[in-house]
């Protein structure tokens, strides 16, 4: 963040105003008029720039910084070398992360690429769809038959709408991502690539004339706040809906099953595996890389840690992990008595070389 050269520069701004908008404390008042120009990291921040420290880990980044001024606890306030105005916060990165969003608003929301604030010449629009006031289609989008979006949205470049698809208001659809098969809420941000409403994986195996295709007549579902990342698909349910719940972050290259529920608020890591008629409570976190079996009930509340391959039913306020999946706990332990049996068998190798 030392040089945002993509997004708009914030106007020069003292630290006697940067504390009144994030409401910390500046610790030296002498220094209220110092200006800020941008933000950046420890190691990157110059003379000019705010940056933060909430994490030991970058203790030695804090000793070595040239930042002008620096987001820090009281706990950790006596370590900010003393050429650093100290800008005393409870939270000093949810302090940082709210400076940023008014800096940087122009980064929270994707816009068109090109420019546009309308409707682009090679975009491909049918005649029954209806576009309210200010939706933007960037070039060589296509919008289908009696799809409906709302006011404030703007459909990617490259993007394809298939028929009777609906989206709210305020909404992203990422350049080359694909939808069909789908109601949208307000306010959800999809980003490239994505592929949304394609039929889920549903055969009868090994029959006598191969695998059978079962039809997917479900729909998707995306609730409003969604944000979806890239890469991700979301298979179209076969009986019932495949839901994602209000407020809920997905992360990149996820994958979720057809007939999935996944709850409010939950929040997937990047390529995340979802088997078909799983469902997800509210509230949910689910490291990178899970895996989860189909037909599983996650509670709400539950956690699972990255890398976990998830086979039984997890219950609310569940803490998992592992492979397979099991109270965190127990995972623990018995790591640990692995790694003492393994020990112990290195210190006394009986019968090693024998025949």
């Amino acid at each position: 963040m030392a040089q945002p050269i993509f997004f708009k520069q914030p106007a020069p701004t003292t630290l006697a105003e940067l504390a009144a908008l994030t409401g910390v404390v500046l610790a030296d008042p002498a220094r209220g008029g110092q200006k800020i120009r941008a933000l950046a990291s420890l190691d990157e921040a110059g003379p000019m720039h705010l940056a933060f420290f909430d994490n030991l880990k970058y203790a030695d980044q804090l000793k070595a910084t040239k930042a002008g001024a620096v987001l820090v606890s009281p706990r950790f306030e006596a370590q900010v070398p003393a050429h650093v105005a100290v800008l005393r916060a409870a939270q000093p990165f949810r302090a940082f992360v709210k400076l940023a969003r008014e800096w940087h608003a122009d980064a929270l929301r994707p816009q068109s690429w090109f420019g546009n604030d309308g409707i682009a010449p090679s975009a491909i629009i049918d005649s029954s769809a209806h576009l309210e006031d200010d939706v933007i289609v960037d070039p060589l989008a296509v919008i289908g038959p009696r799809v409906e979006i709302g006011a404030g949205t703007v459909i990617g470049a490259g993007a394809i709408i298939g028929a009777d698809v609906k989206i709210g208001r305020d909404c992203n659809v990422g350049a080359r991502t694909a939808i069909q098969f789908a109601l949208i809420g307000n306010n959800v941000l999809i980003h490239p690539g994505c592929s949304i409403g394609q039929d889920g994986y549903g055969f009868i195996f090994f029959g006598p004339d191969g695998h059978l295709k079962v039809p997917q007549t479900g729909r998707v579902l995306i609730q409003n706040h969604v944000e979806i990342g890239a890469g991700t698909t979301i298979d179209r349910g076969s009986l019932r809906d495949t839901v994602i719940g209000e407020g809920t972050k997905i992360d990149n290259q996820v994958q979720v099953g057809h007939n999935v529920t996944i709850g409010r608020h939950c929040l997937l890591a990047a390529q995340i595996g979802l088997a078909g008629s799983l469902t997800i409570g509210d509230n949910v976190a689910l490291g990178a890389k899970v895996g989860i079996n189909n037909h599983l009930k996650i509670g709400d509340g539950a956690q699972v840690t990255a890398m976990s391959g998830v086979k039984d039913d997890i219950p609310p306020n569940g803490r998992w992990g592992g492979f397979f999946a099991k109270p965190t706990k127990q995972w623990f332990k018995e790591i640990i008595a692995v790694e003492r049996l393994a020990q112990r068998g290195t210190a006394d190798p009986k019968g090693e070389g024998r025949e």
